[in-house]
């Protein structure tokens, strides 16, 4: 893979770098740069979640030695669960890791967050860092955030603790993770710590847009484990206005996940509605979509049957 197909592939379906000068002079000065990414183990991996997992495998393959954070401490002080519930969550996103078959290093947080050197420069933050801000950081990722908590505070400090401890050269996550990096940004004097900061898009939830996709709300979501009835019955629900391309978690599903894992989408349907059709590209789905010339139910049918493909493989290896 040269250069050019290697920046190609790792600025596929991302939103956002900072920055993407940063960026390019890493790659040709680091034969193999580090990529983090971090997961709250609670509750199933679902699609929202694959996103990341899907340009990880993209970073991977351009060189990338991967680097995954299961954060047992922050979903406890995000109020996610006791550490009795925190630690069988872990269990079960480490066996869901190993089922998907992506070569990372698996890190469990608790394994180094409460050393003193990691601690200490938690604290250097806090003290640079106002109360407004923090609260800010965590508004699209913590739970009951109208009520929230010191602990929810400590949280952002943490996550970009985390990234100097973790060597990261790359700090990955989606779109709901940009606050938190910017602290990371704007406070690389302070800890001592510079990184590029990479953004995916967020999926909508399969109920319609307002929020974004989550297993804790039935049929928002759906979990890389669940059966084929249960992601059929979902995706046949799910929000998907025709000819509407924004906010539409199907397109978006094709966009993010299908697309990057298959290079293509065929819709299988009968000739007197048009016949069977090749996408090679997102673009192309995306025009007939909007268009009217692919109907909603041919591309929740095919949709149904990609995930399958994905998910089915995960699931047998998961037991």
């Amino acid at each position: 893979m040269n250069n050019e197909e290697k920046f190609k592939l790792i600025k596929r379906n991302v939103q956002e770098i900072i920055t993407s000068e940063e960026l390019d002079e890493l790659i040709r000065k680091k034969k193999k740069p580090v990529v983090y990414c971090g997961y709250e183990p609670n509750g199933p991996m679902h699609l929202g979640h694959f996103v990341t997992i899907t340009k990880l495998l993209d970073l991977q393959r351009a060189g990338f030695k991967v680097i995954i954070l299961l954060a047992d401490v922050h979903a406890l002080l995000n109020k996610k669960g006791s550490e009795a519930d925190i630690r069988k969550e872990v269990d079960s996103w480490k066996k869901t890791l190993k089922a998907i078959g992506i070569k990372a290093d698996v890190v469990l947080g608790s394994s180094f967050e409460f050393k003193k050197e990691y601690q200490f420069d938690v604290m250097k933050l806090a003290q640079a860092s106002t109360l407004q801000r923090g609260l800010r950081s965590m508004q699209e990722i913590a739970r009951d955030v109208e009520n929230a908590t010191i602990s929810q505070m400590w949280y952002p400090l943490m996550q970009v603790a985390d990234i100097k401890h973790l060597k990261a050269d790359v700090a990955l996550g989606g779109m709901e993770q940009r606050k938190v990096h910017m602290i990371g940004k704007d406070m690389k004097k302070v800890l001592d710590y510079d990184f590029i900061a990479m953004h995916t898009p967020l999926i909508t939830s399969l109920k319609g847009p307002g929020q974004k996709m989550s297993k804790s709300i039935p049929g928002s979501g759906i979990s890389v484990t669940d059966s084929y009835e249960e992601i059929k019955k979902t995706i046949q629900g799910a929000y998907c206005p025709e000819k509407i391309a924004q906010d539409n978690p199907l397109l978006q599903i094709s966009e993010l996940i299908i697309f990057p894992t298959f290079g293509l989408m065929e819709i299988l349907r009968p000739e007197k509605f048009g016949g069977q059709v090749h996408y090679r590209t997102y673009l192309e789905l995306e025009k007939d979509f909007v268009s009217g010339k692919l109907h909603p139910l041919d591309l929740k049918n095919s949709v149904i049957e990609y995930l399958e493909n994905i998910i089915s493989p995960i699931r047998k290896r998961y037991r």
